[in-house]
């Protein structure tokens, strides 16, 4: 197939994709981020599962970043913190490190049951508690793991699209 011919077809057919749901209310505080916000994914000490759900949620299937939400890669430049599991004891010091660089505002949303209870980690040797013990939690996503449309579902309610 010719590259014009398949350049044809893809104007012709449009944007195939599932129609966005409704917008969920904009969380209380969010309105300063004027519909776009940029967040910093942190995985404190847990088994990975909710992380995978976090990239399904920024991938192609969900693509939350129609809705104005990015992730960065510095706590410099971030909005938003999505932490996942569990805190352990070597991850206080960089969480509170990452709490200490995001600017203000921000907010916090705790995704999985690992970060908002200690899961069943929660008793482990290693873990130190749960997400809300250091630093204040705004959202709570939970689910052991949640799926990728409740983080997007919370992610949105950040930029209110």
């Amino acid at each position: 197939m010719s590259v014009s011919r398949l350049a044809r077809l893809i104007r012709q057919s449009g944007r195939i994709a599932e129609p966005a749901p409704p917008a969920p209310a904009l969380f209380a505080g969010a309105e300063v981020f004027g519909g776009s916000v940029q967040v910093r994914f942190i995985n404190a000490g847990g088994c990975n599962d909710c992380a995978q759900e976090v990239a399904s949620a920024f991938g192609p299937v969900y693509d939350v970043e129609r809705y104005g939400i990015r992730l960065v890669a510095s706590p410099r430049h971030a909005d938003v913190l999505l932490i996942t599991g569990a805190v352990t004891r070597n991850m206080i010091e960089p969480l509170r490190r990452t709490i200490d660089a995001t600017p203000t505002p921000r907010f916090v949303i705790a995704v999985g049951d690992c970060a908002i209870t200690g899961g069943v980690f929660a008793e482990g040797y290693g873990i130190a508690g749960p997400v809300s013990e250091f630093v204040d939690v705004d959202l709570s996503v939970p689910g052991n793991p949640p799926a990728p449309d409740l983080i997007v579902e919370a992610l949105r309610r950040m930029t209110g699209r």
